[in-house]
């Protein structure tokens, strides 16, 4: 039987939009269309309530991983670790992790603190199907450094051995805020064409795509399928209306760059 899991990404302090994909991935729970939900980091910094989306997640018992902004705050760095290209963003950058820092309260820094770079899921056929079982690795940019940027433009066969060295058939990543699915097909030991997938869930608190809503996945793999077939992993990106002038209302009123609330609402 196919199992569904949601996984979201990079909430960044949006507390209007983590609400807002908790309360349909409740709805989704609540009609046994999900089987477990997971979070790939970045939960803090460039919005307003970085303690009450970390108590939310933890309230729920949601896996989640280290993003590269929860690892600098979880340090108390002033470096995030983001690939800021001009001095303008470094400046804004440079304020939003200090703001971050100046908030989070200890219990939330240690939190961050104690996040795993990694999740791995292992689902398995039923014992009467000799298929293999399919091994999905759950990262924030990458199994290499948690602050690649794994863009869909890059390279496939730069994606497909990213996956590949990391021992998995799915990967699911953010990073980049910018939501998008690949099958990959490889060629196995017996000379068969498999395929590997790689997906990248967007971004819930920040999207960066054009679309200002807030974005996760729903991932639905079918472990009793062959790997020859690419839709043993099928993946449904969902948007999220959510009260995004909040949100924005709520940078301005913050020490924060002013230019990030209007980034919420152009996205």
């Amino acid at each position: 039987m196919p199992t569904t899991l949601a996984v979201f990404s990079d909430v960044h302090a949006n507390l209007p939009a983590l609400e807002a994909v908790l309360r349909d991935i409740d709805a989704r729970l609540g009609r046994g269309e999900v089987g477990a939900v997971y979070c790939l980091g970045d939960l803090v910094g460039y919005a307003t309530w970085p303690n009450e989306v970390v108590v939310a997640v933890q309230e729920r018992g949601i896996p989640t991983i280290a993003g590269n902004y929860d690892e600098g705050v979880g340090l108390g760095s002033d470096d995030c670790g983001c690939a800021y290209v001009t001095d303008e963003d470094k400046a804004r950058g440079a304020e939003s992790i200090a703001y971050t820092n100046a908030t989070v309260t200890e219990t939330t820094r240690q939190y961050l603190r104690s996040l795993p770079r990694h999740v791995r899921v292992t689902l398995a056929p039923p014992r009467e199907r000799k298929a293999e079982p399919v091994e999905v690795l759950m990262v924030h940019g990458s199994p290499r450094r948690v602050n690649e940027y794994l863009f869909e433009d890059r390279p496939d066969d730069l994606i497909v051995k990213r996956v590949t060295e990391a021992g998995a058939d799915i990967m699911l990543f953010g990073h980049t805020h910018k939501p998008y699915h690949k099958a990959l097909a490889v060629e196995a030991e017996d000379g068969e064409t498999i395929y590997r997938h790689a997906v990248n869930t967007g971004s819930v608190g920040k999207p960066k795509d054009g679309d200002p809503r807030a974005c996760y996945v729903l991932l639905t793999v079918d472990a009793e399928r062959p790997k020859t077939d690419p839709d043993y992993c099928q993946v449904e990106f969902v948007r999220v209306a959510y009260a995004v002038e909040e949100a924005a209302r709520a940078v301005e009123a913050s020490p924060l760059p002013d230019a990030f609330a209007q980034m919420l609402r152009d996205a």
